[in-house]
């Protein structure tokens, strides 16, 4: 998979910008602060329909264009080429009036092939991997943002991903606002009525049935992804470090061995040959024993939505005690396995993006950096500095200067 084309339209600092791309490596070379993670970041949300800087799709509208028009139109298309089918996808961020005073609302729509589909629907029909500096976060940051790493990885290689996360998100909030009433009401199991009780009875089935099949898809895909980063990593670290990914589902459908509560963190458990049959009784039987609690606190205490996923190295819980090298080294490992396990699912390579890493690593690093990536059909590179480069390589690949007001080629 490559991109062919990218178009932009009062996206961040381009009020409009459009590129053929080159089926083999660009070099996006020029100044800070001139629109080089833009065009890498516009790549990505073509992929995933968010972007990898920002929780906001507000931010992503060309601020001159959002501050004189009350109707504001941000639309980003790319052309590409998926197998050996060319096809067109189009998102459109529209921020426009409503009816309260200097009131606004932002509506996102897709399109596939000219066809407007939901966005559930559309992810992973165009594949890309980033990589930046500032997602170390999800190593060192919150379990939230481990969580939409693996949201994100899955929704662009399992189909229905995406369908289903959104569905048990929608449940998980129904349920939450049932218990959250009944918690209000009288603060206690006892105020369930019968009536209440078949609505709890059926969000407990949804929450199961959706939560169940996300925890069977983030098993499958953590364990091989471990497989195939502990293999990059070895050899980035010559030998010298284990990388594992420790995954701690909130409602684990291993059973404990003679009735623990936990496990250690550096623990390696098998969770491969469970069923999903397996994971949704186990799942609707603790729904049942923790309603009593959960109605005492009025809200949802287990399932994906509270998932953990650690990162060690030589047994060491990165995340807490890792070294700046360490982190770095784990998250290049975690992203090139990224890149492979997608191949492995979609039959694809993804569009890999690279943001300023160059800098961010050793000489070592750098070479090993562009020997992985040399086997995909598509990178994009952002630098501030070529000479971080091998001149070889810099020969080879196609070197664009990026500045304020567009692209030199």
């Amino acid at each position: 998979m490559y991109l062919r084309r990218l178009s932009l339209t009062n996206f961040r600092n381009f009020a409009r910008l459009d590129l053929d791309f080159p089926q083999r490596v660009v070099l996006l070379t020029g100044a800070n602060a001139q629109g080089k993670t833009s065009i890498l970041e516009a790549v990505y949300f073509l992929a995933a329909f968010t972007s990898f800087q920002t929780h906001a799709d507000r931010q992503l509208i060309n601020f001159h264009e959002a501050k004189k028009n009350t109707l504001a139109v941000t639309r980003l298309v790319a052309e590409y080429q998926r197998g050996r089918s060319k096809h067109r996808i189009e998102a459109r961020l529209i921020l426009e009036p409503v009816g309260v005073l200097n009131g606004q609302r932002l509506r996102k729509e897709v399109l596939l092939d000219g066809v407007k589909k939901p966005v559930n629907e559309v992810i992973g029909h165009f594949n890309a991997v980033i990589f930046a500096p500032q997602m170390s976060q999800i190593i060192e940051g919150a379990p939230e943002d481990r969580r939409r790493y693996l949201n994100l990885a899955l929704a662009q290689s399992v189909p229905a991903y995406a369908r289903v996360l959104g569905e048990y998100n929608q449940a998980l909030t129904q349920r939450n606002a049932l218990l959250k009433a009944l918690y209000e009401r009288r603060g206690a199991a006892l105020s369930l009525s019968k009536g209440n009780g078949d609505q709890l009875e059926a969000w407990d089935e949804a929450l199961t049935r959706l939560g169940s099949q996300i925890i069977l898809w983030r098993i499958s895909a953590i364990q091989r992804i471990e497989h195939l980063a502990s293999r990059v990593h070895h050899e980035l670290t010559h030998g010298t470090e284990i990388l594992r990914l420790a995954y701690q589902p909130a409602f684990d459908p291993l059973p404990k061995p003679n009735g623990q509560m936990g496990l250690r963190l550096n623990t390696v458990v098998d969770r491969s040959h469970l069923e999903l049959d397996e994971i949704q009784d186990g799942f609707r039987g603790r729904l049942r024993e923790l309603r009593s609690e959960e109605l005492a606190r009025g809200v949802t205490t287990i399932g994906p939505h509270r998932d953990e996923l650690r990162f060690l190295a030589n047994d060491i819980d990165l995340g807490d005690y890792g070294s700046r090298g360490q982190i770095r080294t784990a998250l290049l490992s975690l992203k090139l396995a990224e890149v492979n396990w997608m191949k492995e699912r979609t039959g694809e390579w993804p569009v890999i993006l690279l943001d300023e890493v160059m800098a961010e690593l050793d000489l070592q690093r750098r070479a090993d950096l562009l020997k992985y990536v040399g086997e995909s059909e598509q990178v994009l590179f952002t630098t501030t500095d070529l000479n971080l480069f091998a001149p070889g390589f810099v020969e080879q690949a196609e070197v664009w200067k990026v500045e304020s007001r567009g692209v030199k080629k």
